[in-house]
């Protein structure tokens, strides 16, 4: 890993970068505007804390693009945890750009190579090629890095022993991406391996998981446990988790080998009160606002999430990536940000 690939963002550049977009984003979005306007005012932020922010709850109430519907190639969605649906509206050259942005970011974690790829999911799920759920983007997009891929469970989701046995074997002299979700690598995988006595041998592989926390954290399952069973019934030891949205699809915070999720290149983080929305310094819990400067179809270049937690300074962490680390305590009980719909009635 290079200094140069560990470069911390150029502040000035990058609150440019954001403005810019801030600004297209009225000009090609008029419902964007019209909240932007309303809510913030239209002098251009001199800092991220100014940065006008979209409640990611939005895209589930309102058709937020800013590009014609003959240019949008793909529509991703994600149910969340209430049931609605986000849509998130991409042409060819977001989607080419998160594209770019996954593997710049997998290619500082773990190298430029293709591995072999154990899907910690069922085939069926990536099967509908017009379906673009979060999960199916996110197995699609890390299939970028493999050489031969290939499903854990079937299409009932119980872990496929003899298949996921053959795959481990065939692959004995290789190191193995596996990939999954958090609570599906957990309850599907990890958990049927425990009630079935049946020890893998994955010891050549790394693992990266993400999302589905919140079913874990209704059982009281913590990151630490997660990664001690996962060693237990599978010998992997290198887990890394990441932080992700689908309404940020491409940039993601990345875990590094000291357990901190860091900030991408061209992406940051900061903190939000829960109550009066300030901005809050390093090492203080609230809101996570997230930031992108790749999201051009549509305007999740600055979205203030449900989730709970908070930010340290990146320089703290000796993996030499000085990018912000973000941790993540959890999600906002019956969250209600305001947003667009305040906007849209005033």
């Amino acid at each position: 890993m290079t200094m140069d690939d560990q470069r911390a963002n150029n502040p000035v550049v990058f609150l440019n970068e954001i403005n810019s977009l801030t600004e297209h984003h009225k000009a090609y979005c008029d419902l964007y505007s019209h909240y932007v306007s309303t809510m913030f005012g239209d002098r251009a932020a001199t800092s991220l804390a100014e940065t006008p922010y979209l409640p990611v709850r939005a895209f589930k109430n309102f058709i937020l693009k800013s590009v014609p519907d003959s240019e949008v190639v793909k529509i991703m969605t994600s149910s969340g945890t209430t049931g609605q649906v986000s849509r998130i509206y991409l042409d060819k050259e977001t989607s080419h750009a998160q594209s770019r942005k996954l593997v710049e970011v997998f290619s500082i974690a773990f190298s430029k190579s293709r591995f072999p790829m154990l899907v910690i999911d069922a085939e069926n799920t990536v099967a509908d090629r017009q379906k673009f759920s979060a999960r199916t983007a996110a197995i699609n997009g890390f299939s970028m890095f493999s050489r031969g891929r290939d499903f854990a469970l079937d299409d009932e989701l119980s872990v496929d022993i003899d298949r996921v046995q053959a795959f481990v074997e065939s692959n004995r002299d290789n190191r193995i991406f596996i990939f999954g979700f958090t609570s599906i690598v957990w309850l599907n995988f990890v958990q049927m391996l425990r009630r079935q006595n049946v020890r893998l041998d994955l010891s050549n592989s790394f693992l990266l998981h993400g999302g589905g926390w919140k079913k874990l954290a209704d059982q009281k399952i913590s990151d630490a446990m997660f990664k001690d069973e996962v060693r237990e019934w599978t010998g992997c030891t290198d887990i890394r988790n990441y932080y992700g949205m689908v309404e940020q699809t491409g940039t993601i915070f990345m875990e590094c080998e000291h357990g901190n999720m860091h900030a991408a290149p061209g992406s940051d983080a900061l903190i939000r009160d829960t109550s009066s929305l300030d901005a809050l310094p390093h090492g203080r819990e609230g809101l996570i606002q997230v930031f992108s400067s790749i999201q051009k179809s549509y305007p999740g270049h600055s979205l203030l999430t449900e989730d709970v937690g908070f930010t340290l300074d990146g320089a703290s962490c000796s993996c030499g990536n000085r990018n912000t680390i973000v941790k993540i305590n959890g999600r906002l009980q019956k969250a209600e940000i305001r947003g667009c719909s305040d906007a849209y009635n005033s």
